[in-house]
């Protein structure tokens, strides 16, 4: 997959940079080395061969993939298609996690500050309860483990996720609770932390751009409850923010801004465009644009009394803080926009995926959440799906056929990668 480094001004001079997709190691197939058993099954461990996190290790391995036939996924020339639902030779899977690679042995790095990174994208086919994100994260750009890069490892995020099967070239077997309602699915005793830039998480209907802070923006192993986020009973006992400081159009109470017929159309492509104003470790604004039918799409100014400005800063969060009357503010405590930075100067690793929620049927990004709020209440309304809406089951059944499909990346300084109003 190629995408283009830009100079100048315009989107006028940019070269194509020959790059690679590679999926997650989570979604790969583990066997035993040398023949053919599983390692894990469904949601459940071998305890034979997994019954210590140091003895997986050594005997199992992650398999190639077959993209197409057993993910979904097609790649080639500047485009990227995730589909949700793929009925292999001998599994069903759903969804996927996807890394731009540098080379076949390297993730690709981006310097985001002073910079701006601009692609297309296509949600239409995206209903609610599904949600298509490009982000960034604070990853090692060789992976981990012996795979490697190459194979997909070394994952981090804010939530500290503990479903991954691997963390630091050592399995998480030890203590692993199988999910209740993904059969894919479980939680394990580690979980991997770091700092995490959602340029994009959307579907047709809502959108949201969050930067997640840490106490430690690279790479931070967890254990257990400590680690916090989303996978654990303590949500804001680790080390980073899982909440975010979020610019949704429609929590701001702009609901005919984004969505099919709207001011930007979700029925058709798009272009996003992310501008991270700074220089050096310092980061003191996101930006965003939308560029739809030629013409040029600011963010909109929140209608939310209280919040001004249609850009995030340390200002406008704090003031989405305040105006949302939310009893906690991870974001700032976790170091907020300068925390931000601090990741971002450590250098990022793009992902693209595609997926469903099991654990908040993604009401948190299209719906009123939480759902026991009236949706009057300042923040709570985050799009017009029913707050029945996006239960996994309902929505793999009924929406397989869904598919997101990122194109046309670029990057490069302030304003050289589209024109500028």
């Amino acid at each position: 997959m190629s995408w283009q480094q830009c100079s100048g001004t315009g989107g006028t001079s940019c070269k194509t940079v020959s790059g690679e997709v590679t999926i997650d190691a989570n979604w790969r197939w583990l066997h035993v080395k040398g023949d053919y058993t599983n390692c894990y099954t469904d949601n459940t461990w071998n305890t034979t061969v997994c019954a210590s996190n140091d003895k997986c290790a050594s005997s199992c391995v992650v398999e190639g993939a077959d993209y197409s036939s057993t993910y979904g996924i097609t790649a080639g020339g500047t485009d990227l298609t995730l589909k949700f639902v793929t009925k292999g030779q001998y599994s069903t899977n759903i969804g996927s996690r996807t890394y731009l690679m540098k080379d076949a042995s390297t993730y690709q790095i981006f310097n985001l500050i002073g910079n701006e990174f601009t692609f297309d994208v296509d949600v239409s086919q995206l209903p609610c309860g599904l949600n298509g994100a490009l982000y960034f994260v604070v990853m090692d750009p060789k992976g981990q483990g012996t795979a490697g890069a190459k194979y997909g490892t070394g994952y981090c995020d804010g939530q500290c996720p503990r479903d991954l099967k691997f963390i630091n070239g050592k399995a998480n077997a030890e203590g692993w609770k199988a999910s209740s309602n993904d059969k894919n699915a479980g939680v394990g005793m580690r979980g991997a932390c770091c700092a995490e830039m959602d340029i994009w998480e959307a579907n047709s209907v809502s959108t949201a751009l969050t930067p997640h802070s840490c106490d430690t923006p690279g790479f931070v192993e967890c254990s257990g409850d400590k680690c916090g986020g989303t996978y654990s009973e303590t949500r804001y006992g680790g080390p980073c923010d899982p909440n975010g400081c979020d610019f949704n159009p429609y929590r701001l109470g702009v609901t005919d801004f984004y969505g099919k017929g709207k001011t930007v159309d979700t029925s058709k492509p798009f272009t996003v465009v992310t501008q991270f104003i700074g220089s050096g470790s310092t980061l003191s604004e996101i930006k965003r644009y939308y560029v739809q039918g030629g013409k040029v799409i600011e963010n909109p100014q929140p209608k939310t009394a209280g919040i001004t400005g249609n850009s995030i800063t340390q200002a406008w969060c704090d003031a989405e803080n305040k105006a949302n009357k939310e009893d906690v503010y991870p974001f700032k405590d976790k170091g907020g926009m300068a925390g931000m930075a601090a990741g971002m100067a450590k250098g990022m690793v793009l992902v693209m995926s595609l997926w469903d929620d099991h654990y908040a049927n993604m009401l948190w990004l299209d719906s009123t959440y939480p759902t026991d709020k009236d949706a009057s209440f300042p923040g709570a309304a985050r799009g017009d799906c029913a707050t029945s809406s996006g239960v996994p089951a309902d929505v793999e059944s009924k929406n397989a056929n869904a598919q997101v499909k990122y194109f046309n990346i670029k990057f490069g300084p302030i304003g050289s990668t589209f024109k500028q109003p």
